[in-house]
C-alpha cells in the first residue's frame, strides 16, 4: 500500500525493506537468466542492502556499452531496441570487459535509496573514475552534467568500509514524487511501495547502463 511518506517521494526504512523484497522477487522472476539481486544483512543482522554482483560492461571504441551478465548472448545495436526485452544490452566486438558490482542502500538522512557501485577489470584491479566514465553509456554523460541527483562521488561504503562510488541522493525525493503523482493508477491501485525501487532504478540505472525491462512493471 502507498504511504504518506511515499507520497512525498521518500521511504521509511521499513518500507525500503518491503520494496526490496518485492524488487528481488520481481527481478529474479523476470530476469532469471541474469545474476540475481540479493539481500545482504549487516553484521548487526537488522539493517541490510540490495546487492547485484559481477555484471559485465563491454564497450567498443566508438560506442559505450551497457551492463550485462557473464555468458549472456551479445545483442547488436542494429536491432530494433523496442523489440529487445532484455534487462541490458552489450555491444558486439567488445575491446574490453569490465565487471560492476551494484548495491542499493537506504539513506536515513534523505530517506531514499542510493546506488553504490564499483568497477574492476578481469584481473580484479579497481578502475579509476576516468576509466569508468569512458565506459558509461553516452546518454549518462549528459545526465551527469545536467542533473544534480546524478552527481557521482567516491565515499566509504556504509557497510563494507571501503571506497565505492555512489550517485548523490540530492533531489531524488523530488523527482520520485513527480513520477508517482504523474501516474494516477498508482494512487488507485495502492502498490506504490512495491513499485518504488523498480521506478527509481529505471531512472538511476541508466547512469551506469543498467536498463530495467518493461516486464518488471507488469509483474506488480
Amino acid at each position: 500500500m502507498g504511504t504518506k511518506e511515499e507520497a512525498q517521494g521518500t521511504l521509511s526504512s521499513t518500507d525500503f525493506g518491503v520494496a526490496a523484497s518485492a524488487f528481488i522477487l520481481n527481478w529474479n522472476t523476470v530476469c532469471s537468466s541474469f545474476p540475481p539481486w540479493t539481500w545482504v544483512l549487516s553484521h548487526h543482522q537488522v539493517e541490510g542492502y540490495l546487492s547485484l554482483e559481477n555484471m559485465l560492461l563491454s564497450s567498443t571504441q566508438e560506442e559505450h556499452g551497457e551492463l550485462s551478465c557473464p555468458g549472456r548472448g551479445i545483442h547488436s545495436h542494429q536491432e530494433d531496441p523496442i523489440d529487445v526485452d532484455d534487462a541490458t544490452l552489450v555491444h558486439t566486438n567488445p575491446c574490453k570487459v569490465h565487471y560492476y558490482d551494484l548495491h542499493i542502500i537506504y539513506c536515513n538522512s534523505y530517506r531514499v535509496p542510493v546506488l553504490y557501485f564499483r568497477a574492476y577489470d578481469s584481473d580484479g584491479e579497481p578502475l579509476e573514475f576516468d576509466e569508468i566514465e569512458k565506459d558509461l553509456p553516452a546518454y549518462s554523460k549528459k545526465a551527469l552534467s545536467d542533473s544534480k541527483w546524478t552527481f557521482i562521488t567516491q565515499e566509504e561504503h556504509p557497510y563494507l568500509n571501503r571506497p565505492w562510488y555512489k550517485l548523490h541522493p540530492c533531489g531524488t525525493s523530488e523527482w520520485m514524487k513527480l513520477l508517482f503523482h504523474a501516474d494516477d493508477a498508482l494512487a488507485k491501485t495502492g502498490v506504490a511501495i512495491e513499485l518504488y525501487l523498480v521506478t527509481w532504478l529505471s531512472v538511476v540505472g541508466h547512469v551506469v547502463g543498467l536498463r530495467i525491462p518493461f516486464e518488471m512493471m507488469k509483474q506488480l
